[in-house]
Parts: C-alpha cells; sequence; structure tokens
C-alpha cells in the first residue's frame, strides 16, 4: 500500500497570473509517466526536506511523456506553495502515480464550475470531452481576468463563460441561470475555494439537485461546523480486524498517526479528508465522519477516512 514515486524534473515553468504558476513535468530519465483519467490529482515533493503536497493535473490526459499542474502561491502556505514557487526549469523534485476520486461520471452532459485555482482538474476535463465530443459546459469564476489562469485560452472557446467578480453583476455566476434546476442524465462538478464550493454546493441543493449528481473535490478540508459532534470523550479504541490488536487513539492525535506510530502499514497522502488515498472499511463501531472526499453512500456502505475521521463508540474495528 506503500506510495509509488519517480524521480522528475521540471521541464517548463511559466507565470500564468501573478500568484499561478505553470510546471510541466517529466521523468528524469526520459520514460513515460503513468497513465490517467481526467480529474486526477498527484503527490509532489519539490525537495527532500519538502512537504508533501497534491495538484490536478490540468493537460489533457493521454500524454505519457509529461504533467502540468498549477500552483496557486498561498499567503498562508505550510510551505508548499513556497517550495513549488522556488522551482525553476531543470530543477529536480519526485512525484507519485496518478489517484483519482474526482473522475467523470457516465453522463448525458457535464457542467463544470470552477472558482480561481479549480480550474486545474476541469481544464482536464474539458480537454478530454472536447477530444470525445462529449456534452459540457465550463463556468470559470475568478475575481479579474488577470488572475485568472488559462483564461486567454479559454476566452473564444463556445462551451467555456468566464466571470469576473470586477465585471459587473451581468457577468458574476448566477446559479438559477447557468446552472438551472435538475435535469435527468446531467452531473456537475464544482471545485475551487472553500466558500465558493460552499455557494455553488449550497445552491444547487437549495435548487432540488440530488448529491449523486453533485460532484466536488476540495483544495483544504471544510471547517468543522459550530457545535460538531466531538466524537468519544476522551478517544477510542481502534482495533485491527486481521490481528486483533488494539491502540488506543487519544484525542490529541488521529487513527492514522496511531497506526503509523505502531508500524501498521496503511496509505496515506493528505491527511486531511480530501484525498481519499488513506480510505480503509469499518467493520464494527459508529465511526464519526470528518472528511470531505466520501459520498453518503460509501459511508453507509463502511468506507472510512482514517486521517480525519474519529469514532462515536469506544472500540472501531477496522478492515486492516
Amino acid at each position: 500500500m506503500s506510495t509509488t514515486w519517480t524521480d522528475a524534473v521540471v521541464v517548463a515553468r511559466h507565470d500564468a497570473t501573478p500568484r499561478i504558476a505553470v510546471f510541466d513535468l517529466a521523468r528524469a530519465d526520459g520514460g513515460e509517466l503513468w497513465e490517467y483519467e481526467p480529474g486526477a490529482h498527484i503527490d509532489v515533493q519539490p525537495g527532500a526536506t519538502a512537504p508533501v503536497r497534491q495538484y490536478s493535473l490540468c493537460g489533457p490526459p493521454g500524454l505519457r511523456k509529461q504533467y502540468r499542474i498549477a500552483v496557486l502561491a498561498e499567503p498562508a502556505s505550510r510551505g508548499g506553495s513556497r517550495a513549488m514557487h522556488a522551482l525553476a526549469e531543470g530543477d529536480a523534485l519526485r512525484i507519485a502515480a496518478p489517484r483519482n476520486r474526482f473522475g467523470l461520471a457516465p453522463a448525458l452532459r457535464h457542467r463544470l464550475f470552477a472558482g480561481g485555482i479549480g480550474i486545474t482538474p476541469l481544464l482536464s476535463m474539458a480537454q478530454a470531452l472536447d477530444a470525445t465530443g462529449g456534452d459540457y459546459d465550463l463556468h470559470y469564476c475568478a475575481r479579474s481576468r488577470a488572475e485568472a489562469a488559462f483564461a486567454a485560452d479559454l476566452a473564444s472557446h463556445p462551451r467555456v463563460t468566464l466571470h469576473f467578480d470586477d465585471g459587473g453583476p451581468a457577468g458574476r455566476l448566477d446559479l438559477a441561470r447557468d446552472l438551472g434546476a435538475p435535469t435527468s442524465g446531467v452531473a456537475v462538478y464544482v471545485c475551487g475555494p472553500g466558500g465558493f464550493m460552499d455557494h455553488v454546493l449550497g445552491q444547487a441543493t437549495a435548487m432540488g439537485w440530488p448529491e449523486s449528481a453533485l460532484h466536488k473535490e476540495r483544495f483544504s478540508a471544510a471547517p468543522a461546523s459550530a457545535g460538531a459532534d466531538q466524537g468519544q470523550p476522551g478517544g477510542f479504541t481502534v482495533r485491527l480486524a486481521s490481528t486483533g490488536a488494539e491502540y488506543p487513539v487519544p484525542e490529541d492525535q488521529s487513527v492514522l498517526d496511531v497506526l503509523l506510530a505502531n508500524g501498521v502499514e496503511a496509505a496515506s497522502s493528505c491527511g486531511q479528508g480530501i484525498c481519499g488515498e488513506c480510505i480503509v472499511r469499518v467493520l464494527g463501531g459508529e465511526p464519526d465522519h470528518r472528511d470531505d472526499v466520501l459520498t453518503a453512500d460509501e459511508r453507509a456502505e463502511g468506507l472510512f477516512t482514517p486521517c480525519s475521521s474519529r469514532s462515536n463508540s469506544p472500540i472501531l474495528e477496522l478492515e486492516l
């Protein structure tokens, strides 16, 4: 279950906006990269001591020699975006095999809504749908044209509508107009900053769109709601079904932290419950779900993210 890494190199870099840098990456040995489907992301580590971060692949799927990612410089960065923006052409880094919890579902039509840097996975989707003749429209929202990466490439595309906050009320996103009432066979995709996603998803739900039609990917965990369940008081115990081993999980550690500290092989990546790499199945107990990646059906099936979620019962048994 360990992550598969390869050494890579920056073969090109340009600044799409003052805060967004676009990187083209290739294998250091010149070999082919992994195949991927639109919506996929990769882990990137820009130096031996740099933090690992996840970035959506925004180039057209099918190019095995080169990946493209775009990175927003975050003022409150924990070090990831700063390390990435320090890279130049020729610099070395390592990347992991793509993962995808945000792929295109079969649908008669796809409705894509991007906010800011959230354009990255949706751009790959649009390119794939263009290549296959899929029916879709893309709404791309940003504070201004100067802050919208890829705006110049998309401005004349017949399926793309650009929305800028500084463009006046008529040019801003209007979900009653741009999304409308629920339609059978339509899949809606949303990616961007938390406030943008909460607005689009909240409005879509209010208009009657079912959860099954709404697909989302966050770049950071949504804040816990006020008064949210705090889980089992004083911590709980996690049990491994394969061995019966039990480990206490204190209030200040995650299930994943405890598993790794005790030498249990467990996949992990984001540590925030947004990428899905660590998902396991609960066989006993009552999980306290705190992720932003699993659907209601997946939670009902017993899936669980040990990096972020906890337990409402004294013992939680995992399929490990």
